[in-house]
């Protein structure tokens, strides 16, 4: 892409309604995020204008929300792209993020291995029981 197509790509806006289509998402939602500060459309007049970098803004508060993140986390990652210790402490802040969400998971992933292990166990008791009541 050269230098005009770039600089066409990031001047490009779009309607809350083509955000909304585009990400699968009410336009509620949207809306939702505005109103925490985590995406800033330009108005003209009462219409919603939204850059390119709303557009990444949303993109990656959907991706955190799908990955378990809170808002709080999410807006604390997009917002350190922005300030210090910039791009390398929002990697750093994010890393530590993962790895705490992965050990949050894995342990939950333990925690429903073992109930269904436990389930398995009192199903197969239950069934013996009721075959004896039953006299089979």
């Amino acid at each position: 892409m050269d230098g005009t197509a770039a600089a066409d790509a990031r001047s490009r806006t779009w309607t809350i309604t083509e955000l909304a289509a585009e990400f699968g998402v009410t336009l509620r939602t949207i809306r939702w995020y505005e109103d925490r500060g985590l995406l800033t459309p330009q108005r003209l007049g009462s219409q919603r204008v939204f850059t390119a970098r709303d557009r990444v803004r949303l993109a990656l508060v959907l991706r955190g929300r799908r990955l378990g993140f809170s808002l709080e986390e999410i807006r604390t990652i997009i917002d350190m792209y922005d300030a210090e210790p910039g791009e390398a402490g929002q990697l750093r802040y994010l890393l530590q993020q993962v790895e705490r969400r992965r050990a949050d998971l894995l342990q939950r992933q333990r925690d429903l291995a073992q109930t269904l292990a436990e389930l398995d166990e009192l199903q197969v008791r239950c069934r013996a029981d009721l075959t004896r009541l039953e006299g089979r």
